[in-house]
């Protein structure tokens, strides 16, 4: 077993001392975990739609679909999904959100609240793994 831990340039570059994506080579297909995204500029200095549940969440999963187009891999591909909340109330915007993004076969999921992002002006944070076949 081999892992890449790599931040592709066909997506934004992190925000911080972090790789964007850990690769695990499985033999027969590769394993992809991604840290956890928000819904940041391509420069990384501001959030897109600050407040805005649902302009943050599209912004978010345009960049997990980036990173993961990156690899070979698309929504299909994802079978985990961990999603961090500022307030719970809007997870039916979220909801909406995601729903645009993932069809068919749903990943497992996990949503939570918390009280504050490394943002302040970020209202959700998504971090997910797929698992991608070989060619």
């Amino acid at each position: 077993m081999r892992k890449q831990l790599v931040n592709p340039t066909s997506a934004p570059a992190p925000a911080g001392p972090y790789s964007q994506v850990a690769q695990i080579d499985l033999g027969g297909g590769k394993l992809l975990i991604l840290s956890g995204q928000v819904a940041l500029d391509d420069d990384n200095k501001e959030i897109v739609g600050p407040g805005d549940m649902t302009v943050q969440a599209e912004r978010t999963l345009d960049i997990i679909g980036q990173l993961l187009a990156a690899h070979g891999a698309t929504f299909a591909d994802v079978v985990n999904i961990r999603t961090y909340l500022t307030d719970m109330g809007q997870r039916a915007e979220y909801a909406a959100v995601r729903g645009k993004y993932f069809t068919g076969d749903l990943p497992t999921s996990t949503t939570v609240e918390v009280s504050k992002l490394f943002r302040d002006d970020a209202v959700i944070e998504i971090e997910v793994t797929a698992v991608v076949s070989a060619a």
